[in-house]
């Protein structure tokens, strides 16, 4: 599986990114894959390569590149309870500063690499996100309705809040096809409720549901909430909604 470490150039700088894509020569879909708020770092990669692994690009850019490149600060091997608050009183502040307009700036300028790149189709492209992650993806389709076919969040963060841009006020630019893959904590029933009735009013395919058993970050295998069965599912549910939605144009 061909891998790449890449500078995409952003109206801010460069921001460094890791992509991966089959090794048959031939042009895929296109697949812009946000991180969670621990960043880019092995695991991420591990999941590009998978999903690289059943026909797409896939590209996975360090969104916090404004502090440096990944990883932007220091991780342990494997983010148990105890390593948590030291790592988030890090990345907060950074997280933070990554206002709606810097994310809007960045998705113009990922969407235009990613599309530019030799092996990617012409065709659309899907946006997902882990975590924080989610919310950016969900930015980043309803941003760019004609060119994003396909939108998946797992364990999200930040989508509904009392912002007058929060991601579920901004559903009614949607066109892409949209699953989210909550853990049990994620949202409450009636922030989400509000959610699924502003998918609702979009008249988009959609599909939100509650991974049973899970906590948030249930599909990292770096970190304590880690659940195989649950990543198992989010594959499961990920797959087809990419196969459904994007094809080479």
């Amino acid at each position: 599986m061909p891998t790449k470490t890449l500078q995409i150039p952003t109206p801010d700088g460069q921001a460094d990114a890791f992509a991966a894509f089959p090794d048959d020569g031939e042009r895929h879909p296109g697949v812009l894959l946000y991180m969670d708020a621990f960043g880019l770092r092995p695991v991420l990669e591990e999941m590009a390569r998978e999903l690289a692994g059943h026909g797409y690009y896939v590209l996975v850019p360090n969104v916090l590149y404004r502090n440096g490149p990944a990883p932007v600060v220091e991780l342990p091997e494997h983010i148990g309870e105890e390593a948590r608050p030291a790592v988030f009183a890090q990345l907060m502040p950074l997280i933070g500063a990554h206002t709606t307009e810097r994310a809007l700036r960045d998705a113009d300028a990922y969407l235009k690499f990613l599309t530019a790149q030799p092996e990617v189709g012409a065709g659309p492209v899907a946006a997902i996100g882990y975590c924080m992650g989610a919310a950016l993806a969900m930015r980043t389709a309803a941003a760019h309705p004609g060119q994003v076919a396909a939108v998946a969040g797992f364990h999200p963060g930040f989508l509904v809040t009392d912002a007058p841009d929060s991601p579920h006020r901004l559903v009614s630019e949607l066109t892409a096809e949209v699953h989210l893959g909550l853990a049990e904590g994620d949202l409450s029933p009636e922030a989400l409720g509000e959610f699924n009735q502003a998918l609702d009013a979009a008249g988009v395919g959609y599909t939100t549901e509650i991974y049973p058993g899970t906590v948030h970050g249930f599909t990292m295998s770096d970190t304590d909430a880690f659940d195989p069965a649950a990543l198992q599912r989010h594959w499961d549910r990920l797959l087809p909604l990419l196969g459904r939605t994007l094809t080479n144009g």
